[in-house]
């Protein structure tokens, strides 16, 4: 199993950046964490702060790869062209966020790319990373994911 985890913008200062929000944890730990965790899954992972290159890893991995978990940060409140790429693509795609979201700001209560997902995960830290792999992970679910 192939899962790539795909980070938006400002998510490489992850365990620098606003540490009551986002927490200490930095994103290197966590996929060591994972990939401890999941040794059955191949977790590759990629950031940008480009929509455009996060488009371009999205189109290259959403035909082989068996899941796609998406923090797009920023992009998420503001970018058709992330959701369109996300309908397009055929494997699934979990949204995820470290922050609740919906407890934040106004304009952060409003997802673009939500309606395009299979699934949403906010709100849990860094955990939410892990509960996306393990949405992905159970054969069930995956089942529901690929109909």
């Amino acid at each position: 199993m192939k899962i790539l985890i795909l980070n938006g913008p400002n998510l490489n200062l992850l365990g620098k950046r606003e540490p009551e929000v986002y927490g200490n944890e930095d994103m290197e730990t966590c996929l060591q964490t994972l990939r401890a965790r999941f040794p059955q899954i191949q977790i590759d992972y990629y950031q940008s702060n480009v929509e455009g290159k996060l488009i371009d890893k999205m189109q290259e991995a959403g035909f082989t790869y068996d899941g796609i978990v998406l923090n797009a940060g920023g992009y998420t409140h503001t970018s058709v062209a992330l959701h369109d790429c996300i309908r397009a693509v055929k494997s699934p795609v979990v949204e995820v966020h470290v922050s609740n979201i919906y407890a934040r700001e106004e304009f952060r209560q409003r997802s673009i790319i939500s309606p395009a997902c299979k699934g949403v995960i906010c709100g849990f830290g860094m955990a939410g990373y892990r509960l996306a792999l393990e949405a992905l992970a159970d054969k069930q679910t995956r089942l529901v994911l690929k109909s």
